[in-house]
């Protein structure tokens, strides 16, 4: 299919109508960022078992969470998640980003750059995030000022999984 790179993106809340496509770009943006070797029947019965529609139609119900998407000529190409009552250490560190995901066919076209933006402008900053050490999402947050705060490990599917804490400020983002 050709894309319209005239068409404008359109940062808007999701609604009922986009969960199911919300799975389908959250389960191909995690097999791609972290099945990098390969699938395992561990990786799929995660993403089977998290990305159902049951899941973002849940989100949209809860008052903490906020669920932008991302597209253009009615195309979903990516989302942002925000959990508007975590906090990593204090509060001063501000609520968190859960997930930002971008289809890898939209990385670069600055889809992600403009859902950071919205949720600056929406909700406010400092925003914190984390990401796993591996991703090469780390050099995008780079690029747009993201301080290193800390760092989060946890275990999933017998390996310790490393993840740097990121933190954006106004001056970061707007």
């Amino acid at each position: 299919m050709s894309k319209d790179n005239k068409a404008a993106l359109m940062i808007r809340n999701a609604t009922e109508q986009d969960c199911q496509n919300l799975a389908q770009l959250s389960a191909e943006v995690w097999l791609d960022t972290y099945a990098t070797d390969g699938l395992r029947s561990e990786y799929l019965e995660y993403v089977n078992s998290t990305f159902k529609v049951s899941y973002f139609q849940s989100l949209l119900e809860q008052p903490d969470y906020r669920l932008l998407v991302g597209e253009k000529s009615g195309l979903l190409q990516g989302y942002i998640l925000l959990n508007l009552a975590s906090h990593y250490q204090t509060p001063h560190n501000g609520y968190e980003i859960d997930t930002l995901y971008v289809l890898k066919s939209c990385q670069g076209t600055g889809v992600g750059r403009a859902l950071l933006k919205e949720t600056a402008r929406k909700f406010g900053t400092p925003v914190w995030l984390y990401t796993w050490t591996e991703n090469a999402a780390n050099q995008f947050y780079h690029r747009l000022g993201a301080k290193q705060i800390g760092t989060l490990s946890f275990e999933a599917f017998g390996n310790t999984i490393n993840n740097n804490v990121y933190k954006f400020t106004t001056g970061n983002l707007i």
